[in-house]
């Protein structure tokens, strides 16, 4: 679709936006969002006629890239044949949607609970594990992000938390493996793995293990830093589970349904655990969904009593047809394999390359299309481009690098001192590159800011 520029139409847009929308996460006055006409594909634009590729996926959910022809067609078709239905009954699209989701899920995670989000679906697996093995704590990693809602934030590590932690939610945190930044003084990945599976038992044993319900990870670390466990890490966390009779929770929300290169990021360490958490991925978005996958233990505690909670809107027949078109076309037309095989020849390859030419990018990690470019001021010290949690001034170097990617046409997403190369599972490899290039361009501008 070849965008037509209509600036009065922007405007009229970006006024009643000022007027009238609450924007998250913002200082409302200090913002100037973009008005957006269109999007399709790896693609959107605005009322200037301003094309952009999008490497943030909206925020990263848009898996298979906006409008989707098969699944528009599928919301369209659902709607014309049943707009909504009440959760408590059998309803073809949310069966359907439940079967294809359970078909790919790890293990025994057979049993599906439809959230609206992620951060509902984060809120609900603590509840399951809290009332399964009678316990009161969650243990959780710094560095980590599971939604905005009360517990969900609460269990959260970064500083989005700070603001609403309450100090009583029955939260203890720990550190998870992160070699680039060690907090164990780990010079390989065989000693932080090691080294952080002994801090997380030891944190275990001084909380006392019979009140700690569940351990809940990311599988891989989204907003914070997209930090891929050393080999080992995920099946020791599921061996300490298993020891201290704890809930093993795995937060898929970003990295699942093929943005890792596999349809769910625990296929990649061939590790199961006891609940499994999804959103974003699961129908690219169209329509807000979420969930939680459950083990056999867990869904056996609820078979005689009544689990206490739900939602209205659970398992809504438009965001589960969304779900079941999204799955469909992700298997017949191969986005798992394509992000993983583009990941692999491409992504990783070009910004390895990238780190060479650039003074700025410290660190590249990832998979799939699932990835980090950790800026720095000095690599030898690895001293961040900017502080932890920089705001105003302080974050100008990042601010600078964002704005020149968006000037190149790039659309990137960027937290803190990081930018994540995240652009959707089915982008082809012409789209990548041309992001990639812009990327280079951008990164010019970050190197300004290194000493």
């Amino acid at each position: 679709m070849t965008p037509q520029p209509n600036p009065e139409a922007g405007a009229a847009v970006k006024a009643a936006d000022r007027d009238h929308v609450f924007h998250s996460w913002s200082a409302q006055e200090l913002i100037d969002p973009l008005a957006v006409a269109g999007a399709e594909g790896s693609h959107f634009w605005d009322y200037d006629g301003r094309r952009y590729l999008d490497f943030s996926s909206g925020l990263v959910y848009t898996n298979i890239g906006y409008q989707h022809p098969k699944v528009v067609a599928a919301i369209q078709e659902q709607a014309a044949r049943m707009t909504t239905f009440a959760p408590a009954f059998a309803i073809e699209a949310r069966s359907e949607a439940a079967r294809l989701i359970a078909e790919r899920t790890p293990g025994d995670l057979d049993k599906i609970f439809f959230t609206n989000g992620g951060a509902d679906a984060v809120e609900h697996a603590i509840r399951m594990a809290r009332l399964h093995t009678g316990r009161p704590k969650v243990l959780s990693a710094y560095r980590s992000y599971h939604g905005g809602t009360q517990q969900a934030v609460n269990i959260t590590g970064d500083p989005r938390r700070w603001a609403s932690d309450s100090g009583s939610a029955g939260v203890a945190r720990f550190w998870a493996p992160y070699l680039y930044r060690s907090r164990f003084y780990a010079e390989t990945e065989e000693q932080e793995c090691a080294r952080a599976l002994e801090h997380l038992e030891t944190t275990i044993a001084f909380e006392g293990p019979s009140t700690v319900a569940a351990i809940i990870l990311e599988t891989i670390p989204g907003t914070a830093g997209i930090m891929v466990p050393p080999p080992g890490y995920l099946a020791g966390v599921r061996e300490i589970c298993d020891k201290y009779g704890i809930v093993f929770v795995l937060d898929e929300v970003m990295a699942g349904f093929g943005r890792t290169g596999e349809w769910f990021a625990a296929d990649l360490f061939d590790v199961t655990p006891d609940l499994l958490t999804f959103a974003k991925g699961v129908n690219s978005g169209y329509v807000p969904l979420g969930g939680v996958a459950i083990s056999g233990a867990i869904a056996e505690t609820f078979g005689k009593r009544p689990y206490p909670g739900g939602l209205t809107y659970s398992g809504h027949p438009l965001a589960c047809a969304a779900a079941v078109a999204t799955i469909n076309v992700m298997a017949e037309e191969g986005v798992v394999e394509n992000a993983a095989r583009l990941g692999a020849s491409v992504v990783g390859p070009e910004l390895r390359a990238l780190a060479e030419r650039h003074p700025s990018v410290g660190e590249v990690r990832g998979t799939g299309m699932f990835w980090a470019l950790e800026l720095v001021r000095n690599r030898e010290t690895r001293e961040p481009l900017v502080p932890y949690n920089a705001a105003g001034e302080a974050n100008a170097p990042m601010a600078a690098f964002a704005a020149a990617a968006k000037g190149g046409g790039l659309w990137p997403f960027v937290n803190m001192n990081r930018t994540h190369v995240v652009p959707p599972c089915n982008i082809s490899e012409a789209e990548l590159k041309e992001g990639l290039a812009a990327l280079d361009t951008a990164l010019s501008v970050a190197d300004e800011y290194t000493a």
